[in-house]
């Protein structure tokens, strides 16, 4: 209440008194009077006070009373703040209108969740997609409805920096693309997107690579040996050895192009587990340094540390492949002059191999493609060491089923850093 609001009130108290004051006076009794005066102004007060929360219960601030005094400002001042909170109620609504259109004719599917993975809205799309029904499922929780497991561990995992793929369960064969956007105060949003046609032409595309891999290796084979046989005649003109010993080359180059087609093929086709056999890491590594070593030209330090007796559980020819990919990439981008090194090591959060080289290092724009099939840093040095662009991509899906990752630490000129960091159930520990 302002300054002149109290002068008003002070005011008017005073003028009863003097009144009250003036009335006891003309019967000797003045301060019965003031008393008097007093209790009259009290109890209009209080009338005032009771019309104003009978118009407040009666919640129609449009039909206020026709007051004066405080008691007027007092009901101006409701009215305006009334009709001031309708017109932002107003433009909330005209917004959350128009946004429930806006999302209402998306082509991709929206749903809204609480922090409880329960349903508040969805549109259309979604509804289709999912196969949620209008009213009956808003409050339901969203992985009741939609039950497939990838989704399930999606939606609980709390990574949802990548989409899950899944079919659908609504009775059409359709794909899912799933992707969860938290918001707000723990609040949740899916996104939906119908990916049929690019998980059928992706699943073209690994068929066709399956078989035409198949396909070439038996002629490679062929040629490879053809070729063998032709470089070791006596009476082969000598001019033609060299050429003669360029495609033999090349024919092998390809024939390991296609096998490691063929085991990424059967890596990709395959969503189950690998086994739990318990590995000798140690024995492993001292098996890829000596195989290292063997090499024409490797270099000068291969080291390795074993600060852990435990062993991997896993399937053994999937691990000895993943880590002879690392190795194999290590000694051929690291100079003559460098050193390899690997180790493994436990600790609480599981088994960890690592494969660190002094070698020519890579850029960071590449380090996040580099497990993506046939992506070269440079096309033209890998066809100089024989890479294929497949090892990393066979690394990714071997560490994937094992439940491991992949971390990449790198600099150019510097050397490269490759550990795979495997989960606890996955180290049989030492007795």
């Amino acid at each position: 209440m302002n300054s002149s609001a109290w002068l008003f009130l002070g005011a008017r108290l005073a003028l009863v008194v003097v009144l009250g004051a003036g009335a006891g006076a003309l019967f000797e009794q003045i301060w019965i009077g003031v008393a008097l005066a007093l209790a009259i102004y009290l109890l209009l007060q209080l009338s005032g006070l009771l019309r104003v929360l009978r118009w407040l219960r009666r919640d129609e601030p449009t039909l206020a009373p026709e007051m004066t005094g405080p008691w007027g400002d007092l009901v101006a001042r409701i009215v305006r703040l009334y009709r001031r909170k309708q017109f932002h109620k107003q433009r909330l609504l005209r917004l959350l209108r128009e946004l429930r259109r806006s999302t209402a004719a998306m082509p991709d599917g929206v749903v809204v969740l609480n922090p409880q993975a329960e349903i508040l809205w969805f549109n259309r799309t979604a509804g289709r997609l999912l196969g949620l029904r209008g009213k009956g499922d808003i409050g339901l929780r969203i992985e009741n409805l939609v039950r497939t497991p990838g989704f399930v561990h999606y939606l609980r995992g709390g990574q949802y920096a990548s989409p899950v793929i899944l079919r659908s369960n609504v009775g059409v064969e359709q794909y899912l693309s799933i992707q969860i956007v938290p918001y707000g105060a723990g609040q949740l949003l899916a996104l939906v997107r119908d990916v049929t046609r690019q998980a059928r032409l992706e699943a073209m595309r690994k068929d066709f690579v399956a078989n035409a891999s198949h396909e070439l290796r038996s002629p490679l084979t062929v040629i490879s040996g053809y070729l063998e046989t032709l470089t070791q005649d006596a009476a082969i003109d000598p001019a033609i050895v060299a050429p003669l010993q360029e495609m033999r080359r090349q024919a092998l180059r390809m024939t390991g192009i296609v096998q490691d087609l063929l085991d990424l093929s059967r890596l990709e086709s395959s969503d189950r587990a690998a086994p739990s056999d318990p590995i000798d890491v140690v024995a492993l590594m001292a098996q890829l340094r000596r195989d290292v070593l063997a090499r024409t030209t490797h270099p000068a330090q291969v080291l390795m540390h074993a600060d852990s007796n435990a062993k991997l559980l896993g399937e053994d020819e999937l691990i000895h492949s993943a880590f002879a990919n690392l190795v194999d990439n290590a000694a051929k981008y690291t100079p003559a002059g460098g050193s390899l090194q690997m180790r493994w090591w436990t600790d609480e959060q599981g088994g960890h191999f690592s494969v660190v080289d002094t070698g020519i290092g890579i850029a960071a724009d590449h380090i996040p493609r580099l497990t993506e099939r046939f992506y070269r840093v440079d096309s033209g040095r890998s066809r100089e060491t024989g890479g294929s662009g497949l090892g990393l991509a066979i690394v990714k899906h071997v560490l994937q089923r094992h439940g491991a990752q992949l971390s990449i630490e790198s600099q150019e000129g510097r050397g490269s850093n490759f550990t795979c960091h495997f989960p606890s159930e996955r180290v049989e520990r030492a007795a």
